[in-house]
């Protein structure tokens, strides 16, 4: 059975544009928080902590501005369905993935989520169909994320014997972002809320799924106190890259749809490159470039307005 879906426009504005690649920055981050705080957080409760935290931010910043608990009540099931594809399945395959990889393979193998977006939505929407400017534009996308990672994100990936990736590890982020194209797909019938409603929504929702799971799962009780960087980090992973996050991400879904939301993960890996060039110090190698146009090649691609007026202006 197809989604309807509305009438809403897919196309991407400058101004669409410019919020994906600012949550392109917020997003890049959370896996370099997620990597410091994993050692000392165990997955399943750095999933809650991550979405509890965002979500009690959320409804305090939503309150008095929204009919958020009425939207609670009446939408209890779908924002129950929205919150495990959108934060419990994916965070929690993500981080278990991320105590055995490290963040540039884990960015690699999430930067497929556009790919599964444009596959899903092609099977249940009607207004998002499968088109060959999709696929190149994902494919060119998700070749320049592995060159611009390089090898050096893909130690022990073609090992064998103890220094071996194991399978699951490599698994568990592309069934994170399988469930996130779902979860797009899924989260376009919430257009008619405002984003930050939709965001507390889901995040509300994951908090009481990933509850019980990190209660017997982790006992976190008997956990020691993380160190001050931990928990920095755990702050930043919940209220800039997840409450924010999700704020910017159900307004580009509102207005562009759930496959160029989905984008957002192309941009991951070159704005931690980015920002650690600005602000660590670090060098551009010749393959970060490449991997960059590569992947701004896939977008221009996807966004289809250069290839639209290049061929208007063969016709005239």
């Amino acid at each position: 059975m197809q989604v309807k879906t509305g009438s809403a426009p897919n196309r991407m504005t400058i101004a669409t544009w410019g919020l994906l690649a600012l949550l392109g920055l917020i997003w890049g981050g959370s896996f370099f928080f997620a990597r410091v705080a994993i050692p000392y957080v165990p997955p399943f409760t750095l999933v809650f902590l991550r979405v509890a935290l965002a979500a009690l931010a959320l409804h305090l910043y939503v309150f008095g501005r929204h009919d958020i608990y009425g939207e609670l009540r009446s939408r209890w099931r779908q924002f129950l369905l929205l919150g495990l594809l959108n934060n419990a399945i994916p965070h929690t395959f993500i981080f278990l993935g991320q105590t055995e990889i490290g963040a540039g393979l884990a960015a690699i193998l999430n930067a497929t989520t556009p790919v599964w977006t444009v596959l899903i939505a092609n099977a249940l929407t009607q207004d998002e169909k499968l088109s060959s400017a999709k696929i190149a534009g994902c494919l060119l996308g998700l070749v320049g994320t592995v060159v611009l990672i390089g090898p050096s994100a893909l130690p022990g990936l073609f090992e064998t014997g103890a220094a071996a990736i194991p399978l699951w590890a490599l698994a568990f982020p592309v069934i994170a972002a399988i469930s996130y194209g779902f979860a797009g797909t899924y989260g376009k019938r919430f257009r008619g809320l405002a984003a930050p409603v939709t965001a507390a929504g889901q995040l509300t929702a994951s908090t009481l799924i990933m509850l019980p799971v990190s209660l017997i799962v982790d006992t976190p009780w008997h956990l020691p106190l993380p160190p001050t960087s931990a928990i920095l980090a755990v702050l930043a992973l919940a209220l800039i890259s997840t409450a924010y996050g999700y704020i910017l991400y159900f307004r580009i879904m509102t207005l562009a749809g759930a496959t160029n939301a989905s984008l957002v993960t192309l941009l991951v890996p070159p704005s931690a490159i980015l920002l650690g060039f600005l602000f660590l110090g670090e060098t551009l190698e010749t393959t970060d470039v490449a991997g960059m146009l590569l992947i701004a090649a896939g977008l221009l691609v996807l966004d289809g307005r250069l290839l639209t007026r290049r061929n208007g202006n063969s016709n005239s």
